[in-house]
């Protein structure tokens, strides 16, 4: 990899640590296995590494259709879970990046609104028209809203 590919993934993986840091409720730390993470509440939505790989946490019936689809890919460790990897290999992957990233936070506050403390703490975030500027597939959105694909409304318990 040459120096101006590695600062320009260096950099693009700086801005989008700014710019996660800046929504609603998250906080920004170090991951214990190096590289910088952001929690929403007690829950971890990802982490990224200064070298470009961006590790996402979603539910897993989430996880696997970003990754049928061609969104992202197998966590490189924990092939069985909820997580997913994704490389930022040049400074164009930011956008996707960023999706992602926003798509993970949406759906963990989606899930702590449904709690006490978190409908006050993410009462300005709307989920709904948010996920609908994402425009991500139906397949997606059933998988986000919990639903079995093909069955209308059909929540999965």
């Amino acid at each position: 990899m040459s120096d101006s590919n590695r600062a320009a993934i260096e950099s693009t993986v700086e801005k989008l640590i700014e710019e996660v840091d800046s929504w609603q409720g998250v906080t920004t730390g170090e991951h214990r296995f190096g590289g910088t993470e952001w929690r929403v509440g007690p829950r971890e939505i990802g982490h990224v590494h200064a070298w470009g790989m961006l590790d996402v946490a979603y539910l897993r019936a989430l996880r696997d259709v970003l990754i049928e689809v061609g969104q992202t890919g197998v966590h490189h460790m924990l092939d069985q879970s909820g997580w997913t990897t994704f490389y930022i290999e040049h400074s164009e992957d930011y956008d996707h990046a960023r999706w992602l990233v926003r798509l993970s936070y949406l759906y963990h506050v989606n899930i702590l609104k449904q709690t006490p403390a978190g409908t006050e703490e993410y009462a300005a975030v709307d989920v709904e028209r948010e996920l609908e500027s994402l425009d991500p597939t139906d397949a997606v959105r059933s998988a986000f809203e919990r639903r079995r694909p093909g069955k209308a409304g059909a929540v999965e318990r």
